[in-house]
């Protein structure tokens, strides 16, 4: 084939692809809550972005194994391709594989990167939808949770992977949300916060104030119940116009990023701010750390607060800074799909129902 008529072709193709992906139905069918997660239950690990090495996979077993798991992986966990973990077909196989398979309870990812929402279209739904189970990480991995939530109901988690620090906050709200479920449970922050820890806001203000992420900060005051959607927000920001989106009318939104300058934050806040489905429909917004987003060019650039506050502040809805979620060691599970509220005032934020069976 000419190589003009190839683009023509190509060109073409992706157009028509668009188009129907735009006039899908964005938002998740009936809900589907996994089974609980039990001591002794087989946990299959999956590599659904960047290549895994050998080092990571033996961390990830341990880590499983210290809280009373079994763990199943396919021969393709440390297939590399570049900067995944295998083509996208290896690694859609996996997931699918995973679902299908009885012996498996639930699904951790081992690590994020980059490539989940290539993924996307090799996944089976109706398998997935059929054989509904725990599926958790964070970073990369929100493209997954949203993919799946969104085809299927799937009610997904916002949490550790195979290779985060299981300190004693973390495994906390992972075994409450995943083992031992609740009607209702608030999200606190530990007390104990060391130095290398805190992500502060530093405030514009005539005192030029630092405030520590120690203690929530309230953006903007008010209650709101919602459902629970979101994760990391370059992955949802990129997830806009894809038939995998999820809308956010009436829905608390939770928030995090790593190492995103202000003005790029600024950029995917204002993203979501333009479609009257995002930010504007929203309830409220729980924003989790923002490690390494602060400029270090302070005369050129506002800062990280700055941005916060003009973006979303003006929502005239409840915004709440400091969850202890996303890029840091102590990182509370937080579902996709499960009813919430969120008091901004009081700087919490409570799960309404169980996520699991």
């Amino acid at each position: 084939m000419h190589r003009r008529q190839f683009f023509r072709n190509t060109t073409a193709a992706s157009l028509g692809s668009f188009l129907i992906s735009s006039s899908s139905v964005i938002g998740p069918p009936t809900t589907l809550k996994p089974n609980r997660l039990k001591p002794g239950d087989t946990i299959g690990l999956i590599t659904p972005s960047r290549y895994l090495t050998e080092e990571k996979l033996r961390e990830s077993v341990e880590n499983l194994a210290k809280l009373g798991f079994r763990v199943k992986y396919t021969d393709n966990m440390l297939v590399k391709k570049g900067y995944l973990g295998g083509t996208d077909q290896q690694r859609a196989d996996d997931i699918n594989q995973m679902f299908a398979d009885e012996s498996v309870a639930g699904i951790m990812c081992a690590a994020g990167g980059y490539g989940t929402t290539r993924l996307l279209p090799y996944l089976d739904y109706d398998l997935i939808r059929n054989n509904p189970k725990v599926l958790i990480g964070y970073s990369d991995i929100t493209g997954l949770l949203y993919g799946l939530h969104s085809q299927t109901g799937l009610i997904c988690f916002h949490g550790p992977m195979g290779t985060s620090d299981y300190n004693d906050y973390t495994t906390q709200y992972f075994q409450q949300l995943l083992m031992e479920p609740q009607n209702s449970l608030t999200y606190q922050n530990p007390e104990n916060i060391s130095e290398e820890e805190l992500v502060p806001l530093y405030l514009q203000d005539e005192e030029d104030t630092t405030i520590s992420t120690a203690e929530l900060i309230t953006l903007s005051p008010g209650v709101a119940e919602g459902t629970l959607v979101g994760g990391n927000l370059t992955l949802v920001s990129s997830m806009c116009g894809t038939s995998y989106d999820i809308d956010m009318r009436d829905k608390i939104v939770f928030l995090e990023d790593v190492g995103e300058a202000p003005y790029r934050i600024d950029r995917m806040l204002t993203q979501l701010l333009l479609d009257p489905n995002k930010l504007p429909a929203a309830k409220g917004v729980v924003l989790g750390l923002f490690t390494d987003c602060e400029t270090d060019d302070e005369d050129k650039s506002f800062s990280l607060a700055h941005v916060l506050y003009d973006r979303l502040a003006s929502l005239g809805i409840p915004v709440l800074y400091g969850l202890m979620f996303g890029h840091i060691k102590r990182n509370a599970t937080i579902p996709v799909g499960i009813q919430a509220q969120l008091d901004a005032d009081k700087k919490k934020l409570t799960l309404l129902e169980g996520a699991v069976e």
